[in-house]
């Protein structure tokens, strides 16, 4: 018998820690198989009653207004898995594989998505063939879509290397958990966790800068955490999202715990630009981004400001907004303090 304080390294006991493994990964693959294989056949079938409805054109008036209705009913009942944006994509989706009975049991709701990107048909039947073939993950799928497989593999006389090549460049992961899929958490109805998205440290920056700037008394009131947002299948999430009601604007925070590049202020600047299309309201002035570069020696704050800033709201924006030194003072001292006892 091994003592209580002995380590427990040896090869038996890591064996049986693997079996016990494999168990918990296959019970997950069967979850994950079953609750995408329910996903996928609920949306189709919702893609073809809109369809049957809103007919060729659903960005026709009478198309929007029921899309706008049905949107709103499904979200108050089933949550926010049932935009207008996501009820479109369930109508492409029916629109790009008109047979049911086709649909394939292996391919997930994200496969498909990806797959609908694709407006040669042929292609993408070819895409959504191979892809059940040789079990390719969704970020395999999304790089030989990316890397025009479909067309180097017909201009190849290796076409062996190159269908060998995604395993390379792309593995696929050896187990894809269920918990961390957002589709499938929205299908049911599990409110994600943000710390599922953050590390312990960002978590607790994000957690100070929301306290410190409600506290500021200049007019912040917070609107969203992690505020996600989709384009084109694609998930994005924004740190902390305030409105404030002086500056009658939206204010967008990111946070980066490592050095600041110019792809993080791309990203911030492609927030403001979806804020300003999509979730301005009438009245409302452009909105702000305000990128956080936090590292324990140094603090790096960058404003991302509306391109048609008028005298008034310019004026208005230096008293409203904490300035770089007061975001640095936060990100430097109190901030890491905390963290660190």
């Amino acid at each position: 018998m091994k003592s209580p304080t002995e380590p427990i390294n040896d090869k038996t006991t890591e064996a049986i820690y693997t079996s016990i493994r494999s168990f918990v990964i296959n019970a997950q693959n069967k979850i994950y198989s079953a609750i995408n294989s329910a996903m996928v056949t609920a949306y189709w079938e919702i893609g073809e009653q809109i369809y049957k409805v809103c007919g060729e054109n659903d960005r026709a008036e009478y198309g929007q207004n029921i899309l706008k209705y049905l949107s709103d009913r499904l979200i108050a009942e089933f949550g926010k898995g049932y935009t207008v944006r996501n009820l479109r994509a369930m109508r492409q989706f029916y629109c790009c594989f008109k047979f049911r009975h086709k649909l394939f049991a292996e391919l997930s709701w994200s496969h498909y998505r990806l797959l609908m990107k694709i407006t040669d048909k042929t292609a993408r039947d070819f895409y959504t063939e191979e892809c059940v073939k040789a079990a390719w993950s969704v970020r395999q799928l999304e790089r030989q879509i990316n890397t025009m497989y479909y067309q180097r593999l017909l201009a190849s006389k290796d076409k062996d290397a190159v269908r060998a090549e995604i395993q390379r460049t792309e593995p696929k992961p050896e187990y894809e958990k269920v918990v961390k899929n957002l589709y499938v958490m929205e299908f049911l109805q599990i409110k994600p966790d943000t710390k599922v998205y953050e590390e312990e440290i960002e978590q607790a920056l994000i957690d100070h800068l929301q306290q410190f700037l409600l506290e500021l008394g200049r007019g912040f009131s917070l609107v969203a955490r992690q505020k996600r947002f989709t384009l084109n299948g694609q998930d994005f999430f924004i740190d902390l999202v305030f409105y404030n009601y002086i500056l009658k604007c939206f204010v967008l925070i990111d946070l980066k715990t490592t050095k600041l590049t110019h792809q993080d202020l791309g990203q911030m600047q492609m927030y403001v630009n979806f804020y300003t299309r999509e979730l301005m309201n009438e009245g409302d002035n452009p909105p702000i981004g305000i990128v956080l570069c936090a590292e324990k020696n140094d603090a790096v704050v960058k404003y991302t400001l509306p391109v048609d800033n008028n005298q008034i709201f310019a004026s208005k924006f230096l008293t409203c907004l904490p300035t770089e030194e007061e975001l640095k003072r936060e990100l430097r001292l109190d901030s890491f303090i905390k963290i660190e006892k």
